[in-house]
């Protein structure tokens, strides 16, 4: 019974004096924080999702306070305002960034893109692209698996199932860039965010030639230039057998969506542009 009794006051002592080093030691090392770090983490949206290049809403929050040039520093969730009250509170100079939104470069539908076998394996896009092709012969188009979906904390994107495709809900999205990196394809792309819901870009990532494009997929873009031919504002490139349309340049002026010969270039929140009239011929009459 003593050899009891020894045993739990020894163990009492023993914790008590560990308590007392571990406190001395914590306040001997003790690192002050801004209080302002608080204040700032308040202000954001509080979405811990990592668009901003930090774990947490804390590690933007503790950034921001810290550093005196906060104009590389971006809530994409919160927006400009939610920037702008921060700027305002530390008395710093707000940063300035136009609004974006996810956008799937991939048109190639069941209809357009016919599936030329059956994956059996793991339902992931990482997963199936690490092990083969796709179930198509396009290399470089949406496997459909959803992995950007469950990347998304905003419930901004989803396949659809008549397409197989990744659509994304563009008034959801945050331009967080979560499904961006989810996707093995690269096929998904922060673009410049249009009033109104507008956009025009061209929905295909191949970088094979034309008739290799032509034979995976009837709406893949085959490089041929006609597009670029015909913008005035020198918003298309080709480069790797591919179109691109920068939206810092594009004027929505749709003349490239008529021009496109397999229908690669989308256009969104717009009406196509009305055929062109044919000039009349004149008959003489003798």
């Amino acid at each position: 019974m003593n050899t009891l009794i020894f045993t739990i006051v020894t163990l009492c002592a023993v914790g008590v004096v560990a308590a007392l080093i571990l406190y001395f030691v914590a306040q001997k090392f003790k690192v002050e924080e801004d209080p302002r770090i608080d204040d700032v983490e308040k202000m954001l949206p509080g979405a811990n999702c990592g668009g901003c290049g930090f774990p947490g809403c804390r590690g933007l929050a503790s950034a921001l306070v810290e550093q005196e040039d906060i104009s590389s520093l971006y809530c994409s969730v919160g927006g400009a305002d939610c920037m702008k009250a921060v700027a305002d509170y530390l008395g710093k100079a707000a940063p300035v960034k136009e609004p974006q939104v996810a956008t799937v470069r991939c048109g190639g539908t069941c209809e357009k893109r016919p599936r030329t076998s059956t994956y059996a394996g793991t339902k992931s896009c990482a997963i199936a692209s690490a092990t083969y092709v796709g179930e198509t012969n396009c290399a470089y188009g949406c496997l459909g698996y959803g992995d950007c979906v469950v990347a998304c904390a905003f419930d901004a994107i989803h396949i659809n199932p008549e397409t197989g495709l990744a659509e994304v809900d563009a008034e959801k999205c945050t331009a967080c860039g979560a499904c961006v990196s989810a996707c093995p394809k690269g096929i998904i792309e922060l673009r410049k965010k249009w009033p109104k819901g507008r956009a025009i870009y061209v929905s295909c990532v191949s970088k094979d030639k034309g008739p290799a494009t032509m034979k995976a997929c009837k709406a893949g873009c085959i490089g041929c230039g006609k597009c670029s031919k015909v913008c005035e504002f020198g918003a298309i490139t080709i480069e790797n057998n591919v179109a691109f349309i920068d939206s810092t340049k594009c004027r929505l002026c749709r003349k490239c969506v008529a021009e496109c010969p397999t229908g690669a270039i989308k256009m969104i929140g717009l009406a196509p542009l009305p055929p062109k009239e044919k000039p009349e011929t004149k008959t003489e009459t003798k």
